[in-house]
């Protein structure tokens, strides 16, 4: 099939999260599987970095959204180490800022120049896609602008339209006067006009109403984003769609997170053989200048500092456990600065247990996945999730709430039955935190002999798992087989 991917973000241009890695995994698990992909995204001020090369493929297009002038050229390059091009919309006026995102008052101008372009690309380059990939609001206009504005093009009168919502938390609501820089002020009836008539719009509902298909990245956040809990004000539209509403979760690049062959960490280990991590273990602890101890437990965070993420509940948790049980603490990332300064403090409070660095990098990432002896993911929701399969794969138990894609990977370790890959709460309070966290510590025991054999057999447990994309791609193209006519 001919698929047409659009989003705001791609690894390794951009990325500020899940998404990015998806658009990366995404068109190539589908590009292995025979189908010719397509991807568009922004030309954002790092993309045209230093070092990167990129070939023109047109210039100066004119778009006219409701008055504003508005023109971009286009640029290609492949997705490293594969043929899959990415077209580049070019726009320094819109594209060439500090942040992916901003809360500039052209936002919605922005996504809305981005939704055009992708279609205007597919004209420009004569490619018919049976399927448009939409990804979260930022594109949540494609959807509607095929039925409208484009529906006259015969290029695409074959074509459908799928949007993933990797999370509803985020929805692009604008105020109404902004319709006419949408390009679609004569297709305003098609806007929600109870929200419209309220001094709304909002695109990612829009590409709930006019999709072919509906995805989310786990199946159980599939279900939870139709309940009044974690539906965000779109249960209801999500439960009139739920027969085209699928939840597919997410895939991990198994290539790149094998501790195995993984040229990020120092030493490589199996299911077969610890050694490696023990190794890993203490050059983490050497890098986040904290004491070493086989026998201490190591605790790692490496995530965006968010309420989302869950991490009010560890204000009283965290110093109460750390003081009584020993345990070291290691914490990667950055975000709001109520909890960027909660583990400052931690740090400062427990010099000799917690180490916290507030930023974002990769390599370190990789190590405090492989050296952390159990990973604390406490999300208050999470779509999906990508670390706690990372720390699967990596033998490094994680702590989760049972919630979204945390729910559907991480599954609670019985030692007697040998079954189970983690430690999970049900109830999102501080007492199921400390529930989880208790769980993990007295499973670690002693940290040797029958102890440390049972942990073993929970590391396996979840390095057995398999979270690569190839697991995935098949329910991608039920979906497109679905929608697509003559598929």
């Amino acid at each position: 099939m001919n698929v047409l991917f659009v989003a705001s973000e791609m690894t390794p241009f951009a990325k500020s999260g899940g998404l990015g890695d998806v658009a990366s995994a995404l068109p190539k698990a589908l590009a292995a599987c025979g189908h010719d992909v397509r991807v568009v995204m922004p030309m954002y001020a790092r993309v045209h970095a230093p070092g990167r090369d990129f070939e023109a493929v047109f210039d100066d297009v004119v778009l006219i959204l409701g008055g504003t002038r508005i023109t971009f050229s286009v640029f290609e390059a492949p997705i490293p180490g594969t043929s899959i091009p990415v077209y580049f919309v070019r726009c320094p006026r819109l594209f060439d800022r500090p942040s992916i995102y901003t809360t500039d008052n052209d936002e919605h101008l922005r996504f809305a120049v981005l939704s055009w372009a992708s279609l205007v690309i597919a004209q420009h380059i004569a490619f018919r896609p049976d399927i448009v990939h939409a990804n979260d609001w930022q594109t949540g206009l494609v959807p509607l602008l095929l039925r409208t504005m484009f529906a006259w093009d015969r290029l695409f009168s074959a074509t459908r339209s799928v949007l993933t919502i990797h999370n509803i938390g985020y929805q692009g609501v604008f105020d109404a006067h902004i319709l006419a820089e949408t390009g679609l002020g004569d297709a305003a009836h098609h806007f929600h006009q109870e929200q419209l008539h309220a001094g709304h719009i909002n695109y990612l509902l829009t590409g709930v109403l006019y999709a072919n298909a509906l995805t989310t990245v786990s199946p159980t956040y599939a279900r939870e984003v139709q309940t009044a809990e974690h539906g965000a004000g779109l249960e209801a539209f999500l439960r009139q769609r739920e027969d085209v509403l699928f939840g597919i979760l997410n895939g991990i690049d198994e290539v790149e997170w094998n501790p195995e062959d993984d040229p990020k960490i120092l030493h490589a280990y199996s299911a077969s053989n610890f050694d490696g991590k023990e190794k890993n273990k203490q050059v983490l602890l050497e890098t986040m200048q904290l004491p070493y101890a086989e026998r201490v437990p190591v605790i790692g965070v490496v995530s965006r500092l968010a309420w989302q993420k869950g991490f009010d509940l560890c204000v009283s948790v965290l110093p109460k456990l750390l003081a009584r049980s020993g345990a070291e603490l290691v914490v990667l990332g950055m975000g709001e600065p109520k909890y960027e300064n909660f583990f400052a403090s931690l740090a400062r409070r427990f010099p000799k247990q917690v180490a916290f660095n507030k930023s974002f990098s990769e390599p370190l990432a990789h190590l405090i996945e492989a050296g952390s002896d159990m990973f604390l993911m406490p999300s208050r929701y999470e779509p999906c999730g990508l670390n706690q399969m990372y720390s699967l794969r990596y033998g490094t138990p994680p702590i989760v709430h049972h919630t979204g894609g945390l729910a559907d990977t991480v599954s609670p370790f019985d030692a007697q039955r040998g079954t189970g890959n983690g430690f999970v709460f049900e109830h999102f309070d501080e007492d199921g935190l400390r529930f989880g966290l208790n769980q993990a510590l007295r499973t670690w025991g002693s940290g040797d002999g029958e102890d440390r054999e049972r942990w073993r057999m929970l590391q396996r447990n979840g390095m057995r798992g398999r979270f690569g994309w190839d697991r995935r791609i098949t329910a991608y193209e039920q979906v497109y087989r679905l929608i697509a006519p003559g598929r």
